[in-house]
């Protein structure tokens, strides 16, 4: 018996660490081009990620996902836009729950109705409200909204608190894995979202916060705010992978780009990087007939998406070490080394491009619509 409950405690231990994702929400007050963001840098123990666009049903709006591979059936949503503008993410939380409910892990199920149901950030509140008790989650869920409403919710199975963009003094919220009102000191992500903030801070002053900022700089940064060191470009080989925000369980970084208030929903953009994020592509999705990549989508024989699985190749390579605690290494050289041939250095220029490509694809599309 003492066996079986330690087992259980160390799974419990394992759970929590591989569900620990790192995420932000910010004001168009505070972004380059005055559009709001949304942004998740995800952690998980499913490696492949997909996704996929859902046709409209009656009643339902039509919406683009992120997956796990596995969820053939594409039950579970894990950050998405709708055809109304509506996005969301979520983080999960290790402070909230204070309940015997054995329901737990609905995350997704809940994201998926948003997606299907609401417009706005209120819709999402009253989704929550109207939805049976337990919910069987414990997350914080981020939200924008066509509007340039954007707000957290702080969520257990019976009630929730809002954090309303608005309120922010900065234009910006952001939220690891702990409930700022949950159990003080519990939870986990406090260095990591420590390391976020420092490294948004000088764009946040600015109002130069883009995309690309969350996707090539802070999801293949190597800083850790309590040591205050930046080890990206030291030089070094290997580090011990322990409060980074790239992870060894990292699986994708997915911003979503919002519109400016009167402007045509089906402008929202998501910005992909499937895989682990140092080693990941970005490509632009939109909501439309060819606006989900092929490289992105499960094309594969098992149901995988070819940028993700050529993501996964690299990183294996950041993390070659397999016997023992070999996980817990990561060969920094195979992402940034003084010849600039590491994985983060080549893609970074290959990802700039996809930046441009996709922006001149937006621009068309806004002159189209004013046709």
């Amino acid at each position: 018996m003492r066996f079986i409950v330690l087992f259980i405690i160390a799974v419990c231990l394992l759970s929590n660490d591989v569900y620990s994702c790192t995420s932000a929400i910010v004001s168009g007050d505070r972004t380059k081009n005055g559009r709001p963001l949304l942004w998740k840098h995800r952690d998980t123990n499913e490696e492949n990620n997909v996704i996929d666009r859902i046709a409209a049903t009656p009643g339902t709006f039509e919406y683009v996902a992120l997956y796990n591979a596995s969820d053939s059936l594409r039950r579970e949503a894990w950050m998405g836009f709708n055809s109304e503008g509506f996005a969301i993410m979520n983080t999960a939380v290790y402070n909230l729950k204070d309940d015997t409910v054995t329901i737990m892990d609905k995350e997704g199920l809940v994201m998926t109705e948003a997606l299907k149901y609401c417009k706005t950030v209120d819709d999402f509140e009253n989704l929550l409200k109207s939805m049976p008790k337990p919910l069987g989650v414990e997350a914080n869920f981020g939200v924008i909204d066509a509007y340039g409403n954007g707000a957290y919710f702080e969520t257990c199975n019976y009630e929730y608190v809002k954090f309303d963009l608005k309120d922010s003094a900065t234009g910006v919220m952001t939220r690891t894995n702990y409930a700022y009102t949950g159990r003080v000191d519990e939870g986990k992500g406090y260095i990591r979202e420590q390391n976020e903030l420092a490294l948004l801070e000088p764009y946040m002053t600015t109002s130069e916060i883009t995309p690309e900022l969350f996707t090539e700089t802070i999801s293949r940064s190597f800083y850790h705010s309590l040591i205050d060191k930046d080890f990206t470009y030291s030089g070094k080989k290997w580090l011990i992978d322990q409060d980074f925000i790239p992870r060894y369980s990292s699986t994708a970084t997915v911003v979503i780009e919002g519109v400016l208030p009167g402007e045509d929903s089906s402008l929202t953009t998501m910005w992909v990087g499937l895989g682990y994020p140092p080693c990941s592509e970005i490509n632009a999705v939109w909501l439309d007939d060819n606006g989900v990549p092929d490289g992105l989508r499960g094309t594969l024989s098992n149901g995988h998406a070819p940028l993700c699985d050529s993501a996964l190749i690299r990183k294996h390579e950041v993390f070659p070490i397999l016997r023992g605690s070999g996980s817990h290494y990561l060969d920094l050289s195979e992402l940034y080394n003084a010849e600039g041939s590491g994985y983060c250095q080549v893609l970074l220029k290959k990802n700039r491009e996809a930046y441009k490509h996709g922006y001149e694809v937006l621009e068309k599309k806004r002159k189209d619509l004013l046709k």
